[in-house]
């Protein structure tokens, strides 16, 4: 018998069963506002999945038109008990999708996102998922040679989890068929890391100090990087940052929290680093997205970097011959949320500057018409 077409044929009631054999007449509707096909993560509250569906920890969602399985993770958000059942789905432009869940085990879902520290070279943390990699430099690399400050950009061109596998063989600077680390950040902010500023200069911190990875995959890794205070205009000024990379996304979702002496509001730059050779730049400063189609490395190819504010827009750009900044005020103790990341033009998926412009603006929209997810 072909299963597939079978569950395409029963009805939501027959489909969705509860504990105990009881019918259920409830499912996941998820509504696409925006006229583009989307391919996302979405959050089902997990008390409210539990009381619709009676099922805790084993169980299966299905698309109720074809039948096929929807990967999901158990989202704990660092507090040791599920807070959101995360589901992976694709819904069509101005359109939706309804979901049952059937009590029964779940297809092994491969892990598309990944994060770790890397105490094994100089205590980078690194973090990826199946399209890009980053890493974030630490304490051990203060005061060498090869020292950097922002955010590093790992070129990838497989699907495959890489972070591990470059590690230990240590030659990651060479392209051996899944991509490359050739990305420069020196003392800039690199791929959209964020600093004070004093005027137009930023304010570096030293690099991290603590680490906490809150979920781990299949499909959404999420973790927080701490920082210790360091002086800023006279004040003493501390940083968390909260890093969220889900399967499929160019970009990170960073949730920045500063704390400051005496509270109140401090200017604050999202950083990009800048190419010597002449590249294109996309700055819609009112919508808050600024992209980088770097300079063409006829050795390595073309990387574009970007950043999305979510809410708002930048205050001005300030242009120096090593790095482009995005200027924003954060308020003491309120987060600050933005959008980081890139493309590489060998990946196949984005390969010029228009359509990596696109993919930011396609950002914003997503960012400002989320999915929508009800249980009916």
């Amino acid at each position: 018998m072909n299963w597939l077409n079978f569950f395409s044929a029963l009805p939501l009631a027959a489909l969705s069963m509860a504990c105990g054999g009881r019918e259920q007449s409830k499912s996941i509707v998820v509504n696409n506002p925006l006229a583009i096909e989307r391919h996302e993560v979405v959050a089902v509250p997990y008390a409210e999945f539990v009381n619709a569906f009676g099922q805790d920890s084993i169980f299966r969602v299905l698309d109720v038109a074809s039948g096929e399985e929807i990967p999901h993770q158990l989202e704990s958000g660092g507090a040791g008990t599920p807070q959101n059942v995360l589901l992976y789905v694709a819904v069509p432009a101005s359109g939706e999708i309804k979901l049952a869940v059937e009590k029964s085990a779940p297809k092994a879902v491969a892990a598309k996102t990944f994060a770790r520290y890397v105490p094994e070279r100089y205590d980078d943390f690194a973090w990826e998922n199946d399209v890009v990699a980053f890493r974030m430099y630490g304490k051990a690399l203060e005061g060498r040679p090869d020292d950097a400050q922002g955010i590093d950009l790992w070129s990838k061109r497989t699907t495959d989890l890489v972070v591990d596998k470059w590690y230990a063989h240590g030659d990651y600077h060479t392209d051996h068929g899944e991509g490359m680390d050739y990305y420069s950040v020196g003392m800039t902010l690199g791929a959209g890391d964020i600093a004070p500023l004093e005027g137009d200069e930023v304010i570096y911190s030293k690099h991290y100090r603590g680490y906490e990875v809150l979920d781990n995959g299949p499909l959404r890794t999420t973790f927080q990087l701490d920082y210790e205070p360091w002086q800023v205009g006279g004040k003493s000024v501390s940083v968390s940052k909260r890093y969220t990379l889900d399967v499929g996304s160019q970009v990170n979702r960073v949730e920045v929290v500063y704390k400051v002496d005496g509270g109140g509001t401090i200017p604050v730059a999202i950083g990009v680093a800048r190419r010597e050779d002449e590249g294109k730049i996309s700055n819609e400063q009112g919508s808050g997205i600024f992209g980088y189609w770097e300079p063409e490395s006829e050795k390595h190819g073309t990387t574009g970097v970007g950043v999305v504010l979510a809410d708002g827009q930048f205050e001005r750009l300030v242009e120096t011959p090593e790095q482009y900044l995005m200027v924003v005020t954060a308020t003491a103790g309120e987060p600050l949320v933005y959008y980081n990341g890139g493309a590489w033009d060998r990946a196949g998926k984005i390969t010029d500057a228009a359509g990596w412009f696109a993919y930011l603006r396609a950002a914003k929209e997503k960012e400002t018409s989320p999915l929508s997810v009800e249980i009916k």
